[in-house]
């Protein structure tokens, strides 16, 4: 059973995969004895080749949030279509009260985007896309509502298969 768990960390801390932090809440419950603290993270993982999760973790220790968060991204990995290293086409995401919208830029813009969608897009590996997040500003929203905006995306090929 050990052995098991020692392969799962080294699986873990050997997996190429880049994790961001993009932020950490810390909660407080008022009980008999005074303040219970717990936290809460919200994590993107990536593999800068199109493939990208987010989660959510909640632990009453930062570490464990951060961990369970980050397996909680690994699960979730989904895949996104690109063009070289920029998005192919203009498109709009939204979770919640969160909207974003990201459209396509040449190649050295870098990313011109703002609050927690820069963490999704460079997971990603999008290099070059312009961004702007209306709405809410909850950074959860913004991530989630960047990666709704990220699976809308079609390839050429599947928007004229579509119309064909």
């Amino acid at each position: 059973m050990a052995q098991n768990r020692d392969k799962r960390r080294e699986n873990a801390a050997t997996d190429d995969l880049d994790e961001h932090v993009v932020f950490v809440n810390r909660c407080a419950k008022t009980v008999k004895g005074g303040r219970r603290m717990s936290f809460s993270a919200v994590i993107v993982v990536g593999d800068h080749e199109g493939k990208v999760g987010v989660g959510f973790g909640k632990a009453n220790e930062v570490g464990d949030a951060v961990r369970k968060g980050g397996e909680a991204a690994r699960k979730a990995m989904k895949t996104i279509r690109m063009k070289g290293k920029t998005i192919p086409h203009d498109v709009e995401g939204v979770c919640d009260g969160g909207r974003v919208i990201l459209k396509p830029a040449p190649d050295g813009k870098g990313l011109i985007v703002g609050g927690g969608m820069r963490p999704v897009l460079e997971a990603c590996g999008i290099r070059d896309c312009v961004g702007k997040s209306l709405g809410s500003k909850n950074k959860l929203n913004v991530v989630k509502a960047t990666l709704n905006a990220l699976l809308k995306l079609r390839s050429a090929e599947e928007i004229a298969a579509v119309r064909a």
